[in-house]
């Protein structure tokens, strides 16, 4: 494939290169799904992303591209939820997802990405069932925040410089300690957007940002920005109920999906 010069428009990249129809289709579509899914949820780029573009795309491609796509999804999320996140409340999750970064990227280089995100799509599923069941039962009253916190952003740092899956740790945390939805978003949404420009500037430092990825991610771009606008505006105008249900659905698909592409 003979990459184009950097600057130019999508559809210019587009016309430059020799981008097969169906893998554009399954990169645009996996950029807007999993852009829309970012902006309600405040995660899931890569729960959701991994599903079209590990069909299409080359494997040490689609890890860096994702969290590149994230982060970009992220700021819309920061933008059009500024006022209503807490920065001080996310300290404990940041300041051990800071220090698990560089744990996840070194692994990168050891682990089979694939193993790692089977054993991430099993816990996915079950959690999410078990939580349908009405089991295990949140607390009643959620304590403030402490050590556990951050080991909890720890283990989120680890995935989300590993494969760009910062949220699920902090998410399933903050649901069983009985946060409401917008307790949790306030919390995690800032968590997410520093552990992955961390994570982006490590794949920066160890080379994965290369040419080739930023081809695909100039393309990826306006539709991962846009599923994430329109995703941040439904996020506004959902319960507390529906919200709850929506993301345990999205963990159990993704979950699913994750399992079925490793079998």
């Amino acid at each position: 494939m003979r990459l184009p010069a950097t600057g130019p428009s999508v559809w210019r990249l587009i016309q430059e290169s020799s981008i097969d129809v169906q893998i554009f289709a399954a990169l645009a579509s996996g950029a807007l799904t999993a852009g829309f899914i970012n902006g309600f949820a405040g995660f899931g780029t890569a729960l959701v992303a991994s599903g079209f573009w590990f069909l299409v795309l080359p494997p040490h491609i689609v890890p860096p591209l994702i969290i590149v796509s994230a982060l970009a999804a992220q700021l819309v999320g920061l933008l059009g939820l500024s006022a209503e996140l807490n920065w001080r409340k996310s300290s404990y999750l940041i300041s051990g997802g800071i220090l698990g970064v560089p744990i996840g990227a070194a692994m990168l280089a050891l682990l089979d990405p694939v193993l790692v995100k089977s054993a991430v799509g099993c816990f996915l599923v079950a959690y999410a069932l078990l939580q349908f069941a009405g089991w295990p039962q949140k607390r009643t009253k959620a304590r403030a925040e402490g050590h556990a916190d951050r080991f909890v952003g720890l283990a989120g740092g680890i995935m989300g410089g590993f494969a760009g899956l910062s949220g699920v740790a902090p998410l399933v945390w903050l649901q069983l300690r009985g946060f409401s939805t917008n307790e949790q978003r306030e919390r995690y949404q800032p968590f997410n957007l520093l552990v992955l420009a961390f994570a982006a500037g490590a794949m920066l430092i160890i080379g994965k940002l290369d040419q080739e990825l930023m081809f695909f991610a100039a393309i990826s771009a306006p539709f991962t920005l846009t599923g994430a606008f329109v995703g941040v505006r439904a996020f506004k105008g959902i319960s507390d109920a529906g919200f709850r249900r929506a993301v345990l659905l999205l963990l159990l698909i993704s979950g699913g999906l994750i399992v079925a592409q490793s079998l």
